[in-house]
């Protein structure tokens, strides 16, 4: 076997984002793009030699091609070892935890997380770093620099190993071990559970639907709810991988989680619902004729987490997303621990775990997590649902309903506004980045503008500093919206607009979302000029 080194010129737009590089499937199927890209990450985090690194993805379109590439890639870098899922299949989650686990050098996963698969659709790349999260920034600048200015990559013409086959074989000199895709997640998630209160949940005749969505999650959840815990068969549905998920779009939410929605809202529903997404680090979960927003189901695990064997000490505090809604800040308040508004990006949640200054973490778009890896993990946020469902004794509906009687309600709901053109997407905000300072003590309807804030994050931990992470108009009493542009999409500019409407303990906390948010909808929609400048009026998606 000999090392092919292929002379080469950098590629415009390999700039990795908060999730790594994302485009279309037809981009990196390109003749040397995953090529180019793949040696920018090893340049970047100073060479692959002597190294082990997990490598697997969420089973999408062109996954077991840009795999087989890796491999050999890694092996004429040097690697000395790379752990694969079988099949090529790791959930982001699972690979996290293999990266921590065996104490690897990193990983790299395969995913474009809850964007569509297929020929024609999206698909990703990104790099894990040792603690089994995502590369922070001062990491992807440095790879991004390897991509404008690299010369040659680097390829064994050894054949890359049958991926389908567990056990190890010898790629060029390099280890490449097939593992279990399953085996070690599900063995942490039986040390964080309580799996014999979930099992007599079961048993005493509760019922639930997982919607995998034809995506990763599938093999797992398959495995554990309906092996280990006994869910009845057929309780995990689109239980099966498809490199283009089914046709479907595999991000759990009421739009595109529909199957799910119409389960759950029917008259013979299941007591509990939930789904996951493409590379299974997302959830949404619904009670029976219940969503529950991923922002109360963060507050609402954060105030009943102890009821778990791993988090029966208590929790070390709290992070969230800035778009999250401040729903968790009030159960930490009451908890008494510390509460963390960070950027978008699950790499902002990396020190405060590694510090111990948060356990369990979340974002308002659908991602919730804890100190047992370093990836958002939808699996685990349903089975901890199911343990406080188990350990209460009541219902989703019951525990929502105590929640506010307490804390109050934060209605809240995510417009995306998809593939608006950049120019005007930037221009909205800018103008409104501009007025921020003049707002204050403006009324609007029945809202009085209480400040404007572009948001800045400064790392309690390693002093780090991420400036204009979204802009954020808060009202007097509690509500308020938040506008960003998103990082996770492949073409044009979406725009996520996020709105909050808080109401007490003794205010009404049972309104229809969409009702308890017209008013601030109205107002957000004529303050940023929506219409004005972007000649849209209605959003694409509603979470």
């Amino acid at each position: 076997m000999t090392t092919i080194v292929t002379p080469t010129q950098p590629i415009d737009g390999q700039k990795p984002g908060t999730s790594g590089l994302r485009k279309k499937t037809p981009v990196f199927m390109e003749p040397g793009y995953v090529e180019n890209f793949v040696q920018a990450i090893f340049d970047g985090i100073g060479g692959a030699e002597g190294k082990t690194f997990v490598v697997g993805g969420d089973g999408r379109y062109f996954n077991d091609k840009a795999i087989g590439t890796i491999i050999r890639m890694a092996a004429a870098n040097g690697a000395a070892k790379l752990i694969v899922g079988q099949g090529g299949l790791l959930s982001t989650p699972a690979a996290s935890n293999l990266i921590r686990k065996n104490k690897t050098d990193g990983g790299i996963i395969l995913s474009a997380s809850h964007n569509p698969g297929g020929p024609n659709a999206d698909f990703g790349i990104k790099f894990n770093i040792p603690n089994g999260g995502p590369a922070p920034e001062k990491v992807t600048e440095a790879i991004f620099a390897a991509t404008t200015s690299i010369s040659e990559y680097r390829i064994s013409d050894a054949a890359a190993p049958d991926l389908s086959v567990l056990g190890t074989s010898d790629v060029d000199g390099m280890v490449v071990q097939v593992i279990d895709s399953v085996a070690d997640y599900a063995e942490l998630m039986g040390e964080l559970f309580d799996f014999d209160a979930i099992k007599a949940l079961f048993a005493g005749g509760f019922t639930m639907c997982f919607d995998a969505m034809h995506a990763v999650t599938g093999p797992y959840a398959k495995a554990i709810l309906e092996g280990t815990l006994g869910a009845a068969p057929g309780t995990v549905i689109n239980g099966v991988p498809s490199p283009d998920f089914g046709g479907g779009h595999p991000d759990p939410n009421p739009v595109w989680a529909k199957e799910l929605v119409d389960t759950m809202m029917a008259a013979d529903a299941p007591d509990f619902g939930a789904a996951s997404d493409g590379d299974g680090d997302r959830n949404m979960i619904m009670g029976r004729g219940q969503f529950v927003s991923p922002s109360d189901s963060l507050a609402m695990l954060t105030a009943n987490a102890t009821h778990a064997p791993a988090y029966a000490k208590g929790l070390s505090g709290v992070a969230r997303s800035m778009p999250t809604s401040q729903a968790v800040d009030r159960v930490a308040a009451d908890l008494g621990i510390e509460c963390f508004e960070t950027p978008t990006g699950w790499k902002f949640f990396g020190n405060l775990l590694d510090a111990d200054r948060a356990t369990l973490c979340g974002e308002e778009s659908a991602g919730t997590g804890s100190n047992h890896v370093r990836e958002k993990d939808g699996l685990w946020a349903v089975l901890l649902w199911l343990n406080i469902l188990a350990a209460k004794g009541q219902s989703v509906a019951e525990i929502s309903a105590a929640h506010w009687a307490k804390f109050g309600r934060n209605y809240y709901a995510r417009h995306d506004f998809e593939a608006v053109e950049k120019a005007k997407a930037n221009d909205l905000v800018d103008t409104l980045r501009e007025a921020l300072p003049g707002l204050v003590g403006q009324s609007f309807g029945p809202f009085t503008v209480a400040g404007g804030t572009n948001f800045a994050y400064t790392d309690p931990v390693d002093g780090s500093v991420s400036e204009n992470q979204g802009l954020i108009v808060a009202f007097e009493g509690g509500s308020r919206f938040v506008i960003r542009l998103s990082g996770t999409g492949t073409e044009g500019a979406t725009i996520r607009l996020y709105l909050e409407s808080y109401t007490g303990p003794d205010g009404d906390l049972a309104l229809p979302v969409d009702q308890a948010l017209s008013e601030i909808v109205a107002v957000a929609y004529e303050m940023i000029g929506l219409t004005a400048k972007t000649g849209r009026s209605e959003p694409d998606v509603v979470t």
